[in-house]
């Protein structure tokens, strides 16, 4: 039987791989248009790629004072110095997955980072708010191209469990590791700007090592790109993000409103142009999985609780602690690096606890964290703030080991970038949503230490959510 990443025909039976449908028998197949997969050089380049990505992402955590305050924004628009990013990935992710599985997860990996290098390097030279916010929305836009596809790389070079299981908890891992990086490389150097510009230069030479390390898959359905799909998607998701971000100044104002009742139609249009189309974006059948629905809430959740908390956290501990950017990337090492170390352990767990168990494990650690945060900003004291970080980490590292396996297991094999997408998808309308809802909580008591304390205690709420969530759908008997 041929494999589904090959470039046979779908639906012809016994058909050798490689050969054409109408090849007789016995006669040698045609060659592959695929080149064999390199699994080490798959797995590093799309490892260091997403690191880089997520370095770019978090950048701003510890360096959003001193970015605000060049480019003169006002604090009722620094959601969306930080949001910017997560709007262009939200829209895009399952946009980039499907086209990633359909028309050459290469293809869309090069182009994501490629442009990841060039986007990231456009903030470096920004002088307003809205170029900055422009330049991250693009951002973000290419590093769905490469986060979506990387999976989908990563499925095909790695077709058994042992090595799947092992490459997504080295992805994983990479997404701690870009998480803990990023903001110790922007609070370490003299200026924001410096930082963008070697990020930048970073994507930019992974993307030429890929051209030479990365072997092109895809699984093709036939028929053209799902484009009213991908329009309806895509616009439908930048409404609900930029409603989400601008609700912080009131939620009743006609501008939230009308985007809110935007995004709620134009989903249902999706929902309609999938249900004809034939070759959909997504399988809306999908949704009766319960790994698929407990991925997609799982990620959901991880950017509501988690990203949204420790987006926003670092600027708040610099306002209220007085600590330096560099004292804050280091202090959130510690998380970030344990999240690292324990997103590469993951592997060990499996056959002990199922994928959906370590998110529910996860999203419990992190409650506990941030509820014994609570006081600490009201105290002054940052030593207050290492138990939570402490746990915190270790319940980060179980999302981001757990979840990119998940999102290649709910779906079909030859559907592993679309997956990867949606799950991304769910992550990053979460973080919009946690990061927007963290401001608006940290500011509206008027005290830092009450507005702290309040969004602490949400985010320990929603992570209990999350945890409910995850295990709520069941498998059929």
């Amino acid at each position: 039987m041929p494999r589904p990443d090959s470039t046979t025909t779908p639906g012809t039976p016994g058909t050798p791989p490689g050969a054409s449908p109408g090849t007789p028998p016995g006669a040698a197949p045609a060659p592959s248009r695929e080149a064999p997969a390199r699994p080490r050089a798959t797995l590093a380049l799309t490892s260091a790629a997403t690191a880089v990505a997520l370095m770019s992402y978090t950048a701003p955590t510890v360096t959003l004072p001193d970015t605000a305050r060049d480019l003169h924004t006002p604090l009722s628009a620094q959601a969306w110095l930080l949001n910017g990013t997560p709007l262009g990935l939200a829209a895009l992710l399952l946009v980039a997955g499907s086209l990633a599985d359909d028309h050459g997860r290469r293809r869309v990996f090069l182009a994501g980072t490629l442009g990841l290098g060039l986007t990231t390097a456009l903030a470096a030279v920004t002088t307003s708010t809205w170029q900055f916010t422009l330049a991250r929305v693009a951002q973000g836009a290419a590093s769905a191209a490469l986060l979506a596809s990387a999976l989908g790389l990563i499925a095909h070079a790695f077709p058994g469990p042992r090595g799947r299981l092992h490459a997504t908890g080295v992805w994983g891992a990479s997404v701690s590791g870009g998480i803990a990086v990023g903001p110790l490389l922007a609070g370490a150097l003299p200026d924001w700007r410096l930082a963008y510009g070697l990020l930048g230069a970073a994507a930019l030479v992974v993307a030429a090592l890929g051209t030479r390390g990365l072997a092109e898959s895809r699984a093709p359905r036939g028929g053209r790109p799902d484009v009213p799909g991908a329009l309806t998607f895509g616009v439908a998701l930048a409404a609900l993000v930029s409603a989400l971000t601008l609700g912080r100044d009131g939620w009743l104002r006609a501008p939230v409103g009308l985007l809110l009742a935007a995004a709620v139609l134009l989903v249902a249009a999706f929902a309609v142009v999938e249900r004809r189309a034939a070759t959909p974006m997504i399988d809306l059948g999908l949704l009766r999985r319960p790994r698929f629905l407990a991925s997609s809430a799982g990620g959901l959740f991880t950017g509501l609780a988690v990203i949204g908390m420790f987006s926003y956290l670092p600027a708040l501990l610099q306002r209220a602690l007085r600590l330096s950017p560099l004292a804050t990337a280091w202090l959130f090492l510690l998380w970030a690096g344990l999240s690292f170390a324990v997103a590469l352990q993951v592997r060990h767990l499996a056959g002990r606890l199922a994928p959906r168990t370590q998110l529910a494990l996860g999203f419990a650690l992190h409650a506990v964290a941030v509820l014994t945060m609570l006081g600490a900003v009201g105290a002054g004291s940052w030593p207050r703030l290492l138990p939570g970080l402490i746990i915190g980490g270790a319940g980060s590292g179980l999302l981001n080991g757990a979840l990119p396996l998940l999102s290649v297991e709910s779906v079909p094999r030859e559907r592993a970038a679309m997956g990867s997408g949606a799950q991304q998808t769910f992550r990053y309308i979460g973080s919009c949503a946690g990061v927007a809802l963290t401001i608006a909580l940290a500011t509206s008591a008027g005290d830092p230490a009450r507005g702290a304390d309040l969004a602490l205690l949400v985010s320990a709420g929603l992570a209990a959510a999350g945890a409910v969530s995850v295990l709520a759908p069941r498998e059929a008997a």
